[in-house]
């Protein structure tokens, strides 16, 4: 332990598999006094090969140990590289980098306990072997993040609210941060909150049905909407939007969170068929998907945060703030101006326009979009390098806090 400021890096690959963030980030005192400056960030995409294999592992296909330890230890090593580039980009070397937080690649997510082998059972499983992390690049690892909460009743997710409460507190102003990855998911922080306050959950889908339905849709030449234009040439298609809001997790009270054994593979091939009832085209499908994204966002503010906090402003981080539909649909139902607010569609009772709610990007306080969740596990592994808890109960569900992660300590220098 250490009250010197220390310099930590946090890596991480989220749902969509597309590559990994890394951030690296100045941090010194301790909460509620956390001194947390950006330095830079980086982002290193995965070979084409070894993303494929990380979806369908994640996919739920068969997987032989020998190929999980492989998968495990590959991975291992392509974040060490992701580690050292880092530093070479920054223009640091790795010797003064005293920390690294690696989340790792999320492969199965069960928060919620379900019957096996005779118990009732929840499980988490990243993968990237942080002491391979540690021993070929000098530097002490922290992963694993998840398990503790989950093992204290939790859900393992959302684990980043803590970091957003320490960014985004306000003493006047109502938050709520939003965060558009594989996976939607959100924190709340009244004004002037305290920790127990504030709450969070997985809201639904994010970028993770539009990209596969691209992928699909143009023989995965492209993985994402760039620019929102194959969406923008399609047309709505109301009675698919319309049972995609009927989905029973939108109805689900937090704490919740979800994944790619929810909303993966079988998911997209349900939107496909009730396509083709509809007659829609792909550009049809994809523009409804992302329409969709935006309303289970909306639909969640409506149901689970309004009834309970003023809010003021949303700050949005993640991939999906580069989408233009969906952030100009967001802006409009929560009156606002922003760019792109033309592309809406008709309200209802769920996603009736909230005035007053201002969308910011996360860019706006100094923290790039792309660079948010890789500055919240240098926190995370700071907090859990100075034997601090960082999880929030009340985001959750845990009995408790907990000390996150498992530490891999770098060879003697």
């Amino acid at each position: 332990m250490t009250s010197k400021p220390m310099l930590v890096l946090g890596m991480m690959s989220g749902t969509s598999a597309d590559g990994i963030d890394a951030a690296l980030v100045k941090i010194s005192g301790a909460p509620p006094h956390l001194n947390i400056k950006l330095l830079g960030h980086v982002k290193q995409n995965f070979p084409p090969s070894v993303r494929n294999e990380i979806l369908r592992v994640a996919e739920q296909k068969p997987l032989a140990p020998s190929e999980f330890s492989q998968l495990h230890a590959r991975l291992g090593k392509l974040y060490t590289d992701t580690a050292l580039s880092a530093c070479k980009r920054l223009a640091i070397s790795p010797r003064r980098v005293d920390l690294i937080g690696n989340h790792g690649q999320t492969i199965y997510h069960q928060g919620e306990p379900v019957d096996f082998l005779g118990a009732k059972t929840a499980s988490t499983l990243q993968i990237g072997d942080s002491s391979i992390i540690a021993a070929l690049s000098g530097i002490t690892t922290i992963g694993d993040f998840r398990s503790a909460d989950i093992a204290l009743g939790g859900q393992g997710a959302p684990l980043v609210p803590y970091v957003d409460y320490l960014l985004w507190r306000e003493a006047n102003l109502g938050r709520v941060a939003l965060n558009i990855g594989g996976i939607a998911n959100l924190t709340v922080i009244p004004a002037n909150a305290n920790p127990s306050e504030v709450f969070a959950f997985d809201t639904g889908p994010g970028n993770m049905l539009i990209d596969a339905l691209v992928s699909r849709f143009t023989h995965n030449h492209s993985r994402f909407d760039e620019g929102a234009r194959i969406a923008l040439r399609g047309k709505l298609v109301p009675q698919l939007l319309d049972q995609l809001m009927q989905d029973p997790y939108l109805e689900r009270k937090p704490p919740k969170s979800t994944g790619r054994e929810y909303f993966g593979a079988a998911y997209v091939e349900k939107v496909r068929s009730l396509g083709l009832r509809y007659r829609a085209k792909p550009n049809d499908l994809i523009r409804t998907a992302t329409i969709f994204t935006s309303l289970s966002i909306v639909d969640a503010l409506h149901r689970f945060v309004l009834p309970k906090a003023k809010i003021h402003q949303l700050i949005v981080s993640g991939g999906g703030f580069n989408n233009p539909l969906l952030i100009g649909q967001l802006a409009a139902l929560l009156g606002s101006s922003q760019a792109g607010a033309r592309h809406t569609v008709p309200s209802s009772p769920r996603t009736k326009a909230v005035p007053g709610i201002e969308v910011l990007s996360s860019g706006s306080f100094g923290i790039p979009v792309d660079a948010k969740e890789a500055l919240a596990f240098a926190v995370l592994a700071y907090e859990t390098f100075h034997q601090r808890p960082s999880n929030l109960p009340s985001a959750t569900g845990a009995r408790g806090p907990a000390i996150l992660g498992k530490i891999s300590y770098a060879p003697p220098r």
